[in-house]
């Protein structure tokens, strides 16, 4: 059912002209997601408090709710049709009014914890491309019909906005941005084990994929007291993302996956100044996949002790600085970090393995970012101790990865089974930072366990062999002749 909602609410968007890509798909879908969401959120409460025989306050007023200006219906629970509005007065209806209304939350809202805060940045924002009020009527109408309130609606829903923002990456372009597969995520999770009570970040959040993932991991290890509920949903996962439409998919991804009011900050990381990091800013678990490739102003470089352009290496030096003592990291990051020689690079990797201890680092195949085309690595690190040694793990699936064949949760098994004892097979060894070269401290060395490749003969050497077995040939012809 809810597969077959988003491809016909696809479909009208297409046919529409006002959205032209994945990426406004997806954006327009969000904003009407969110509000059937909210209106099924404020009813729960509502009974709730019914129940306790309480007066519950709407957050939205008469006017702004979904039953009132979306989908009207009379007492037999059909759509009225004297009140509902379609066409241009509909379009007109959301442009002039629904959206400025919901935008000035912000304003009005208690702090920026709140849901009411959330919703104020999300229309404040987005805003409306769907030009047709029938289309827009239609659109409405297939998300009314959705079930929002069982577990199990909720969980198929947020499988299926998962789906359209890997699409979304799959679309390549800077649409990638926000995808990092899902098996991937799982592994460093795993690896890293957060606990209840840990407070959780990622300052480029994009689609909060691993936020989500991070909530679905505590949620099911976790003791389910109140106490941990209330941890988990307000005080352990945090986020920050810079851009628009990367913001509200990451808000919505969040609220679908159960976490109710995100604390995820409309804002650029990068523009704050790491010197101003104090110990209450600082995170147990940091876990992020930031923008490869991005090239940052001169005035945002002056906010870093290691002055680049690179927006990775900038990420780096601000997850190293947010990271508590003894918190533990786990970043993707290009594999070119690994080796670089320009004096940036050279000072970030010193000052990686003198603040932390780099303990571990995965090396992906090419085609891991279908959307992306870059060889990356994952480096899992730990604040407070130098680095001695480093585990380094090649992962081989066995096949060419791409859009059509990804990364799977088998793939990462074998890692995540034989990280904790560090083993050495002929896809893992471990190197010491002393055998590095002082100068460069390069941590792309090689595999020693991969078998020896015989090396290929010059046209020359194969020449004299051929000389010599015909020299041999005619001496055994020879003797051959002698005997008859």
């Amino acid at each position: 059912m809810f597969e077959q909602t988003f491809k016909n609410i696809d479909d009208l968007l297409y046919k529409d002209g006002g959205s032209d890509s994945e990426l406004d798909y997806i954006g327009q879908t969000s904003w009407v997601m969110f509000l059937r969401y909210l209106d099924e959120l404020e009813q729960d409460k509502a009974d709730e408090a019914e129940l306790k025989g309480e007066d519950y306050t709407f957050i939205l007023e008469e006017e702004y709710r979904w039953p009132n200006w979306a989908m009207p219906k009379g007492d037999d629970g059909k759509v009225d049709h004297h009140k509902i509005m379609e066409g241009p007065d509909l379009v007109n209806f959301v442009d002039t009014k629904l959206f400025p209304y919901l935008a000035a939350f912000t304003q009005k809202a208690e702090s920026p914890k709140t849901i009411e805060y959330k919703i104020g940045e999300i229309f404040s924002e987005l805003k409306n491309k769907i030009q047709s009020g029938y289309n827009l009527r239609e659109i409405l109408e297939y998300a009314d019909a959705l079930p929002f309130r069982a577990s199990s609606d909720k969980h198929e829903l947020s499988h299926l906005y998962e789906s359209k923002i890997k699409n979304m990456g799959n679309a390549g372009r800077n649409g990638g941005q926000y995808y990092t597969p899902r098996p991937l995520i799982r592994a460093m999770i795993q690896v890293l084990d957060p606990q209840i009570g840990e407070k959780i970040y990622d300052g480029a959040a994009g689609s909060c994929g691993f936020l989500c993932e991070a909530y679905g991991y505590l949620y099911e290890r976790m003791e389910k007291t109140t106490d941990n509920l209330k941890t988990l949903q307000e005080d352990t996962l945090y986020g920050k993302e810079k851009k628009n439409l990367a913001y509200v998919i990451g808000i919505m991804n969040m609220i679908l996956h159960g976490i109710e009011a995100p604390n995820i900050i409309h804002t650029n990381t990068l523009g704050e100044n790491i010197r101003d990091i104090q110990e209450k800013n600082r995170y147990h678990v940091i876990l992020a996949n930031p923008p490869f490739g991005g090239k940052e102003r001169k005035e945002v470089q002056q906010n870093f002790d290691i002055k680049t352009g690179e927006t990775a290496s900038l990420f780096l030096q601000h997850f190293i600085k947010s990271l508590k003592t003894g918190g533990r990291a786990a970043i993707v990051i290009k594999n070119t970090f690994l080796s670089n020689t320009d004096n940036a690079s050279v000072s970030l990797r010193k000052h990686l393995l003198e603040s932390c201890n780099l303990h571990t680092i995965l090396d992906m195949p090419a085609g891991t970012f279908t959307g992306a085309g870059v060889k990356t690595v994952v480096l899992f690190f730990q604040k407070g101790e130098a680095t001695k040694k480093v585990w380094y793990y090649q992962l081989d699936a066995g096949r060419n990865m791409g859009k059509t064949n990804p990364l799977n949760d088998t793939d990462m098994k074998e890692f995540v089974a034989i990280q904790k004892k560090k083993a050495n097979t002929e896809k893992s060894w471990v190197f010491k930072v002393k055998d590095l070269d002082e100068n460069t401290l390069d941590l792309s060395p090689k595999n020693p366990n991969t078998p020896e490749e015989v090396p290929l003969r010059s046209p020359e050497e194969i020449l004299a062999e051929m000389e010599s077995l015909d020299k041999e040939t005619a001496s055994i012809l020879d003797s051959l002749k002698a005997l008859i």
